[in-house]
Formats: structure tokens, C-alpha cells, sequence
């Protein structure tokens, strides 16, 4: 069953290094465009606009840390920040900070997604790392997850961030693995590109097909 109406909204989740942006450019290949939160949450705590406000994001990042946590061009301290809410006792303000990042990257998500509807695009993806966990993935029509075995993915992160070995390791076991009760399709990422764009060209027929013939 829809959910949304047109733009069709399809989740795209995964861990780290699970080869999620490499799916995203293979179904904007298709047709598809690609929301990425990653990027709007760059944005959302960047440097002031014109007339030097603050960004609501950024208004709500002062409010729980106070102004340290806000650069003198109004962007995020990033390194102030993430030495509280992961010192000991920062659970309760990153949970605080998660609250409310998720809910505003989402909202902008939602109107981005609404924009590229007037476009005239029938189907949007959704690119979020925390789309479980945030509770998004319930306004989506379809759920997608990138994924790959353990050790495949700690050699392309160590390749990719040149950190150890158990530093992957440590930064995959703070990631949830993919829920199959919350995930409709799943993609083996361990295979060649040429395989994986295959089964992505063939989900975006589907998709087209199924959810929104009019795109």
C-alpha cells in the first residue's frame, strides 16, 4: 500500500562502507533522484546565510550546548561538540541532539522531496544512514539496504578513511545492521558494480512500474 502519494518515497539505508552512495548514483541513472541527508545536514549546520542568522538547526544545536557549540560563522563546532556527547555522560544530550537533527534533516527531506515532485518526478530516494533508527522509514513506500559481510566492509573503510583496522571495526559496532522486519529489499554489495547496477536497473523498472506510471 502507498503511503506518501506521489513523489513515491523509497528508503535507502546502510551501514558504513556498505556501498550505499554507489547505489544512489546508480538509480540516478535510472531516473531517480537521490535526496542525501548526509548532505543536507552539511548544509543545515553550515556557516550563516545572507543577513547572518543562524540556521533553525543550528539555533536548536545552541539551545542544547550552549554557544560553544556554535563557530563565529555560524556553523557547527564539530569538534566541541563531539567531545560531550561522546565523553562519559553525553549519552542523554546525544540523544537529545539525535532528536532533533533527525527531525529537522527529515522535514527538509520531505519538502525537498516535494519540490522534485513539481519537477515531475514520480519517485525520489531517500538516502539516510539513520532511516531506521530515526523512525523515517515508516513514511517511505518502500525500504532498500546496502549491505556486505563484516570483513568487506572494514577493508573498504580502512581503504576510504585510512583508519585501522579496529577502528572499523569499533565504528561498524556502533551501527545497527539492516532490520529484515523493517527492510523490503536488500542488496548484496559484495558482487561487481556490473551486477550490482544490473538488480538496481531492474528495481527501478519495478518501482516505475508498480508504484508510479506516470514517471
Amino acid at each position: 500500500m502507498k503511503k506518501t502519494g506521489l513523489p513515491v518515497l523509497i528508503g535507502l539505508c546502510g551501514r558504513s562502507g556498505a556501498g550505499k552512495g554507489t547505489v544512489g548514483l546508480f538509480f540516478a541513472e535510472e531516473g531517480i533522484p537521490v535526496i542525501d541527508t548526509d548532505a543536507v545536514y552539511r548544509e543545515m549546520t553550515g556557516p550563516c546565510g545572507e543577513g547572518g542568522s543562524l540556521s533553525p538547526c543550528m539555533r536548536a544545536v545552541s539551545e542544547i550546548f550552549g554557544p560553544d557549540a556554535v563557530c563565529e560563522d555560524g556553523s557547527l563546532n564539530r569538534t566541541y561538540v563531539s567531545s560531550v556527547v561522546f565523553s562519559a555522560g553525553g549519552k542523554e544530550k546525544r540523544e537529545l541532539l539525535n532528536d532533533v537533527t533527525h527531525r529537522l534533516i527529515l522535514e527538509e527531506a520531505e519538502r525537498r522531496a516535494e519540490k522534485l515532485k513539481a519537477e515531475g518526478y514520480g519517485a525520489v530516494i531517500i538516502d539516510a544512514p539513520l532511516l531506521i533508527e530515526s523512525g523515517f522509514y515508516k513514511k517511505c513506500d518502500l525500504v532498500v539496504a546496502v549491505d556486505a559481510p563484516d570483513d568487506v566492509l572494514v577493508r573498504r573503510i580502512t581503504l576510504r578513511d585510512g583508519i585501522t583496522e579496529a577502528q572499523a571495526r569499533a565504528r561498524l559496532a556502533a551501527q545497527s545492521s539492516p532490520s529484515e522486519g523493517s527492510v523490503d529489499i536488500l542488496i548484496d554489495t559484495d558482487r561487481s558494480l556490473e551486477l550490482i547496477r544490473a538488480e538496481i536497473g531492474a528495481l527501478s523498472r519495478m518501482i516505475k512500474e508498480k508504484y508510479c506510471n506516470e514517471i
